[in-house]
């Protein structure tokens, strides 16, 4: 979180009468925030596992994992043109730079919703696996469940349905993906907000709500 210069509570808990249960709210800032004061063309408001997390928490090579979850995103939420990502798998060490997954609301005409993959090499990425309309989802609590096989040939699954009708909004299915980094010796998925401050036009304070996070092993 960039509490180094911007000083107030970027996560905070408040009940939600729709899911009858506290949620976690993502709170990030057009004009004060950062990227942990060390980058100041985007900013950054996210929970992870990592290195010293348990070993049931991080995917390993060859693993099964699902993580499931619940996020809203508000009504009148602003997608830009560069990059807001709410969600992403990455490689914990080793070749870690680039994420492997992400799911990013993305500005159009109209707004969509972008599942993105990025392999380990240029020939092994496939790019943008999946897009929906945004409008589905603006406003409404909606339930993802994802399935990863890490692997360099692995399998990736994920539904996302609106909890109030159980509608499905997005369902993709790939048995042949690059899930898997070299000198990687785990992955982790992230929850949040993620985005690039180089289109202020099409950013504005956000709110962010994400619950009942679970992870699973196969």
């Amino acid at each position: 979180m960039p509490d180094c210069v911007h000083h107030v509570k970027h996560i905070t808990e408040a009940f939600d009468k729709q899911l009858n249960e506290y949620v976690f709210v993502f709170h990030s800032h057009a004009k004060e925030d950062n990227d942990r004061c060390r980058n100041f063309d985007r900013e950054r408001v996210e929970i992870k596992t990592y290195g010293p997390s348990a070993a049931k928490l991080k995917g390993e090579h060859g693993e099964t994992v699902i993580y499931k979850w619940k996020f809203k995103i508000d009504s009148d939420f602003k997608a830009q043109p560069t990059f807001t990502h709410i969600h992403q798998i990455k490689a914990g060490d080793g070749d870690a730079g680039a994420p492997i997954i992400t799911f990013t609301p993305r500005f159009g005409e109209p707004d969509k919703f972008e599942i993105i993959h990025t392999g380990s090499t240029k020939g092994t990425s496939q790019g943008v696996l999946t897009r929906v309309n945004l409008a589905d989802f603006k406003g409404n609590w909606v339930e993802v469940t994802e399935k990863l096989n890490y692997d360099s040939q692995g399998t990736y699954n994920v539904e996302i349905k609106r909890v109030a009708d159980n509608k499905v909004l997005l369902s993709y299915t790939n048995t042949n993906i690059d899930l898997w980094r070299t000198g990687t010796s785990f992955c982790r998925p992230k929850w949040g907000v993620y985005r690039s401050l180089k289109s202020p036009a099409y950013i504005r304070d956000e709110d962010v709500s994400f619950a009942d996070i679970a992870i699973l092993e196969q």
